[in-house]
């Protein structure tokens, strides 16, 4: 293999340069660059020997044939395909294959002769599965099932093992007559011969090598139902749910139908042959994977309707448009952790919703590792599982990119525009990549969202704002209220967002502005007819994605002498609480949170104050239940606040 380790590194760092500076990534033709190949695989069709894998010792090793239909996209005499030397042995290769090397995990198909852009051909080739543990072929206690993400199916039949090359799937499976097997697509037929039966499982739309799956145990159950199409009700969709005996099924029974109308509402019918589910053992305790047609669920998965909804997103989202590279990923992961908590809303109402978004950004925000959404080097280099599948980016900062994206839509805008996404036929079975997508919101809402996706998407990390007010009277009747908000973030670029703010009077009323932050230190002055008594910067927190604290402002009509820490309020709290000081003289202030041990849990407030009264607010993103303490020093001065936080 040719290395591409220093241009992938100039490259990564060029694109991070261009990213700070406010372009939007990489062109659309410099990301599928890097997606393009010398062939286009049209089918899998695999016949696979698993009847020994079933009873004890529970080897992993089987035998099977493959055939790879190809289209040649530029002239070839040899089909290079990832196959592990680790967990596969290829034993030959069939006509128009006339020789093969399997060296450095790739095998080499030599065919008979030169092929040129067009045309089509297909190779057979006869592999072993070697006795070994992979994690990606899994055998034991009667289970038998596969689980590949991000590049594992090289370990268990021959492939071009990337996102961008989606193909069709066939599969015929060897099993003992006790054991129930699904996979991708639709059940064709089974057959049964005295203790054997045999699976024929084909998937007429294309599909992910990762998303591909046989899926498998002994005495398994299986539930069937069905799902009335909304655009054709006469139309129905198998739903099989495989089980072992005892689970209940209580929780996906009630679920499954409504979640899948309620996608299908936002994002078009469902889109595939059936919808399926399968709970496994404990060597798949991480939840669920979204195979296509046939989502794997971790023991107890049935119970959690949190997890159904966001496994089966992805039917949509990472099945129907699969990200065409990994630097893509949170295309699947962001959209899907967002739909969840869409459902939540749907189902439970919107403070529920807001509540599980809120925990999805504190998530965030007390552990983003500091990188962007988007990486370009990904898109060249597969990164390691830990960095493609980080919950904090990839999920949570995601799903919160999607949240802002609908606050500064609008809800009627943002809905219409992701489901032109979503049935857009340029996407639909095929792939889509970032910047295809900032086009796409760009083209369905009629703006230009270059701005929002380049500091949200391409950008790391997120805005630490520090604001002041002042109130002001201008004469006997009216006030002013000058607000001055200020960004001082040093690890990542200025972010434009809409702003709202809440002024609230001394009569008791209040009144919500919006305004446009699009450049740092911008003063923005409100006039109004009655006396201001505070201001609250984003009151409902709709930037999810900003430091926990924030300095909400100098009241300069209420300056006194002497420096003085005041009592937070609310006192207890839950989320947020806000905070006072003042200082009678020009001062280095600094303000942190320390456990009930003396340890700094934040510092809110670190700066040179002028004398005035300073509001500020604090958030407890992650923050145990307990008993805090505000502790203030400016010059010789101390004082200390006792805080307690509820949940």
């Amino acid at each position: 293999m040719v290395s591409k380790s220093f241009f992938t590194g100039v490259f990564f760092v060029f694109m991070m340069q261009q990213s700070l500076a406010g372009n939007s990534g990489p062109t659309v033709d410099t990301a599928r660059f890097y997606m393009e190949h010398s062939y286009d695989v049209q089918k899998y069709t695999l016949n696979i020997d698993l009847y020994s894998c079933y009873s004890s010792p529970y080897p992993r090793s089987f035998t099977a044939s493959l055939n790879i239909a190809i289209r040649v996209d530029s002239t070839l005499n040899t089909i290079r395909l990832n196959a592990v030397n680790n967990s596969l042995e290829i034993d030959s290769v069939g006509f128009p294959g006339i020789a093969f090397t399997h060296i450095n995990d790739t095998a080499n198909i030599v065919l008979d002769r030169i092929y040129l852009p067009g045309e089509f051909l297909s190779v057979d080739i006869f592999y072993r599965h070697r006795n070994i543990f992979d994690h990606a072929f899994y055998a034991g206690s009667g289970f038998v099932f596969t689980d590949t993400p991000p590049e594992g199916a090289r370990k268990w039949f021959p492939c071009w093992d990337r996102p961008s090359d989606k193909a069709k799937w066939e599969v015929t499976a060897k099993v003992p007559a006790t054991a129930r097997l699904g996979s991708t697509g639709y059940l064709a037929d089974s057959l049964v011969n005295a203790d054997t039966l045999w699976y024929h499982w084909v998937s007429e739309y294309p599909v992910a090598t990762y998303l591909i799956t046989l899926s498998s145990k002994t005495n398994w159950l299986v539930h069937t139902d069905y799902w009335h199409k909304l655009e054709n009700p006469d139309d129905s969709i198998p739903i099989r749910l495989y089980y072992k005996p005892g689970e209940n099924l209580n929780t996906v029974n009630n679920v499954i139908q409504p979640i899948t109308d309620f996608y299908a509402g936002k994002f078009g019918d469902y889109p595939f042959e059936k919808i399926g589910f399968a709970t496994l053992s404990s060597s798949f305790p991480w939840g669920g994977m979204e195979n296509q047609t046939l989502v794997n669920l971790m023991p107890g998965g049935y119970n959690d309707a949190n997890l159904i909804a966001h496994e089966h997103a992805h039917q949509w989202f990472g099945d129907l448009i699969t990200c065409g590279t990994w630097a893509d990923i949170w295309l699947n992961e962001g959209f899907a952790t967002y739909c969840q908590n869409l459902w939540v809303e749907h189902s439970e109402g919107y403070d529920i919703y807001k509540a599980s978004m809120n925990s999805v950004a504190n998530y965030y925000l007390s552990t983003n590792p500091g990188w962007p959404l988007y990486h370009p080097e990904w898109a060249i280099h597969t990164p390691s599982g830990s960095q493609l599948y980080n919950q904090s980016i990839t999920y949570n900062k995601g799903a919160c990119v999607l949240f802002q994206l609908r606050y500064v839509l609008g809800d009627s805008l943002f809905f219409a525009a992701l489901g032109d996404y979503a049935s857009d036929t340029g996407f639909m079975f095929r792939t889509a990549i970032t910047e295809e997508f900032v086009a796409k919101m760009n083209a369905a809402t009629g703006q230009d969202l270059n701005w929002f996706f380049d500091e949200w998407v391409y950008a790391p990390n997120h805005p630490l704002y520090q604001n002041t007010f002042e109130i002001i009277p201008l004469d006997t009747e009216t006030w002013k209220v000058k607000l001055v908000i200020n960004q001082v973030q040093t690890n990542t670029l200025f972010f434009t967002m809409p702003v709202q703010v809440e002024v609230s009077f001394t009569d008791g009323t209040d009144t919500l502005v919006q305004v446009m932050n699009n450049s740092n230190n911008q003063v923005f002055e409100m006039v109004f007819g009655k006396q201001p008594e505070n201001l609250i910067f984003d009151p409902y927190r709709n930037i999810l994605l900003k430091q926990a604290t924030t300095i909400v402002g100098t009241k300069e009509t209420e300056k006194s002498t002497g420096n003085k820490l005041y009592q937070n309020k609310p006192n207890p709290f839950r989320e947020s609480t806000s905070g006072a000081f003042q200082v009678a003289t020009t001062e280095k202030v600094v303000i942190s949170v320390t456990d009930s041990n003396g340890k700094v849990i934040s510092v809110p407030i670190l700066g040179i104050y002028d004398p005035g009264y300073y509001r500020f607010e604090f958030q407890s993103p992650s923050l145990a239940p307990g008993i805090y303490f505000l502790k203030m020093e400016a010059g010789s001065f101390q004082d200390t606040r006792k805080m307690i936080l509820v949940r």
